[in-house]
């Protein structure tokens, strides 16, 4: 059935206009878009505020979100916390994993987010053996995002060693295949549906030994997926990159074929100029995630260097200490302000764009991410009345969406035409915050 919006005001990327509808046909496409319209239709639904096209969360551990809280007593490094971090995947299975995964994306879902990228490397049981279904973990992620209502790419992620050669450890055990031949054989039993896209991920050049990193390369290249790898995200990494190989991360992965345009790289936080030059002149994307990397004490990545290099920008909530993809772009912009001590870096449209078509473009859904005809009808509606954005005129939507309103004032989210959050409540988990709370307890059980 063909369903009409009438949108108070609309971001239609650079501008915002008001009195907006958009007509959604049954396949859940944006049928038409016509400006000027100053009242609704007869029968249209209405969104009141600012509505953008939805948002795309490029980098998800969506089991991360159990660390929420707890990994903030005491102090540490990245290597501290990640030891808390495998204590809680040692006690996932398919079924715990897929009640904790539906609770977050459901929160994705009431913070405008209508697409997440799923970096997903928790394959097999604990001790390393295969489930009867050997993706059984990646189905439970993908039957979790279409219950909560949002689209989501599955990266299965390569990871065959603990660090360059070094068997895995007794938590990794469950993230590896063995060898990237293996890991393509099982996610090569993985399919895209209307809501889920595969794709591919090499956990980083940790995880994959050199002379693997073209077999994932390939199985991407041949399906023209997203493939993404977290990329130099801590000096150790570096360091010993090079002693491993006599160069960097980013070099060895243009060396082994796996940098391009359907590529992100995930944090790009401590490069060399060769490095940015690689990454910008081969297209291959950068996924910033700073709220992520300011909680992990990682560094500030060079991205307005590496946009300038040519290096298409998207955002990712990581780890879940924040579920806010207006504080990712917000976070972007301010580090950077931090470090430079100069400001506006990027115009709000431009941060919006990351959030959403470049977001978008980053884990292969290059027909959302737009409030335009032929696209796929996906709208995030921001309110322009509560105590974070009141004041500011709607021609100011963008500004005010971007360095103002948070993820709670997010009204509506809509996916494929359909109203997923409707006045900042889930039409399809009645209880987010009580299936948070119950899955994460689960755990602690």
């Amino acid at each position: 059935m063909q369903v009409t919006y009438w949108l108070e005001h609309a971001w239609l990327d650079p501008e915002v206009e008001p009195g907006v509808v958009v007509d959604v046909s049954q396949d859940g496409r944006i049928a038409d878009v016509r400006t000027g319209v100053d009242t609704p239709p007869p029968g249209a639904t209405v969104l009141r505020g600012l509505t953008v096209p939805g948002l795309a969360n490029a980098h998800s551990h969506a089991f991360h979100r159990a660390l929420r809280s707890t990994v903030q007593v005491g102090s540490g490094t990245f290597w501290t916390w990640r030891e808390v971090m495998y204590s809680v995947a040692d006690r996932l299975t398919p079924d715990t994993y897929h009640a904790l995964a539906r609770a977050v994306y459901a929160e994705m879902a009431l913070a405008g987010i209508s697409t997440v990228g799923e970096f997903h490397y928790l394959h097999h049981a604990p001790d390393g053996t295969p489930y009867d279904d050997p993706n059984a973990m990646g189905e439970a992620l993908i039957a979790a995002a279409a219950e909560a209502g949002i689209r989501i790419t599955l990266l299965d992620t390569a990871y065959v060693s603990s660090g360059f050669g070094k068997e895995p450890d007794r938590h990794q055990r469950r993230f590896s295949d063995g060898t990237t031949e293996a890991w393509a054989e099982r996610a090569t039993l993985l399919k895209d549906r209307d809501h889920a896209r595969i794709g591919a991920a090499i956990h980083s050049v940790r995880a994959v030994p050199a002379d693997q990193l073209d077999t994932v390369a390939e199985w991407a290249r041949t399906r023209g997926a997203p493939l993404h790898v977290h990329l130099s995200e801590q000096t150790a990494e570096n360091e010993a990159c090079l002693a491993a190989h006599g160069c960097t991360p980013t070099r060895l992965l243009a060396d082994h074929g796996v940098l391009g345009p359907n590529t992100t790289g995930v944090h790009n936080t401590h490069l060399t100029d060769e490095d940015i030059a690689l990454l910008g002149g081969s297209g291959t994307g950068t996924c910033m995630c700073p709220t992520t990397e300011r909680d992990l004490a990682d560094g500030i990545g060079p991205a307005v260097a590496l946009q300038k290099e040519g290096s298409p920008l998207s955002l990712g909530s990581d780890s879940h200490a924040v579920i806010d993809l207006f504080e990712e772009a917000r976070a972007m912009e301010l580090n950077e302000r931090l470090r430079t001590r100069t400001r506006g870096h990027w115009t709000a449209a431009a941060l919006l764009r990351a959030a959403t078509a470049d977001g978008h473009a980053a884990l292969g859904w290059n027909d959302a991410g737009r409030i335009e005809r032929g696209a796929l009808a996906d709208l995030t509606t921001v309110a322009l009345d509560s105590v974070r954005t009141a004041g500011p005129v709607p021609r100011l939507g963008a500004e005010t969406a971007v360095f103002a309103a948070s993820a709670a004032d997010v009204r509506h989210t809509v996916v494929g035409g359909r109203h997923i959050v409707r006045d900042g409540r889930h039409e399809r988990v009645a209880d987010v915050p009580g299936a948070l709370a119950t899955a994460i307890g689960a755990l602690r059980a």
